[in-house]
């Protein structure tokens, strides 16, 4: 009878044992909240440059200079025509962000392109990568697309400009009222011929001419006459 008590108390005791393992569970945990957690960045802003709130009148007064691997460059700039064209060209000049760049784009007798960051000697960063792929509104105007004339090079999309731009050697009727014209070369024309009539492979040039410095300065007097010989030219062709 004893044995039989033993062995009663024994079957008891193991379905117990295993209903109680069976419904503890492991109570719920959660990682509690850093202190110092860090927050999500947020896209910075672009930062100031030296023409942002400049006015037609103090764009007019200034001239942009290459000092290219072919020569020397003179521009003056046509505001009045092109704001924000002008704007961001003399922006790319005055902070050194066209130093280094190569005229990667070359059509005999007509063009040549230049103004693209990517092509800059040494590490391209981040913050030039971002300004490189700033775009403009277009600005579409009645200056003519001649010999000489600097303009916004841009897609085939509206609105895409960005940092390149175009030097015409030839004429360019065709791209009159579509593409920004918003300067002229005033002195170094011959050193855009010798770009222009450099090697080419398919508009791509054997070796690129590159700007070893931009610089943007006060224009000197005489490029007032041309200013105002460029706008009589305006009225007799309009």
């Amino acid at each position: 009878m004893f044995k039989t008590f033993i062995l009663l108390m024994l079957a008891a005791a193991v379905p117990s044992l295993a209903f109680g393992q069976a419904v503890t569970s492991t109570p719920e945990t959660k990682e509690p909240a850093k202190a110092n957690a860090r927050p999500t960045p947020k896209p910075s802003a672009a930062k100031p440059e030296p023409f942002d709130k400049a006015d037609v009148k103090t764009m007019a007064a200034q001239c942009v200079t290459f000092d290219t691997e072919a020569g020397v460059i003179e521009m003056e700039m046509f505001p009045e025509h092109a704001p924000e064209s002008v704007r961001n060209f003399l922006n790319l000049a005055a902070t050194g962000l066209f130093d280094t760049t190569v005229f990667g784009r070359v059509v005999p007798g007509f063009v040549i392109q230049g103004g693209d960051l990517y092509s800059r000697e040494g590490k391209v960063t981040y913050e030039i990568g971002m300004r490189a792929r700033r775009t403009l509104s277009d600005e579409p105007n009645k200056i003519l697309h001649e010999r000489g004339i600097l303009s916004m090079a841009r897609g085939e999309e509206a609105n895409t400009a960005m940092t390149s731009f175009f030097i015409l050697v030839g004429p360019g009727a065709h791209l009159d009222g579509k593409f920004a014209a918003f300067g002229r070369v005033t002195k170094g024309m011959e050193a855009v011929d010798a770009i222009n009539k450099a090697p080419v492979n398919e508009e791509k040039p054997e070796k690129p001419v590159r700007i070893k410095k931009a610089t943007v300065s006060p224009c000197p007097a005489t490029v007032g006459v041309s200013l105002l010989r460029a706008k009589s030219t305006l009225q007799r062709k309009a």
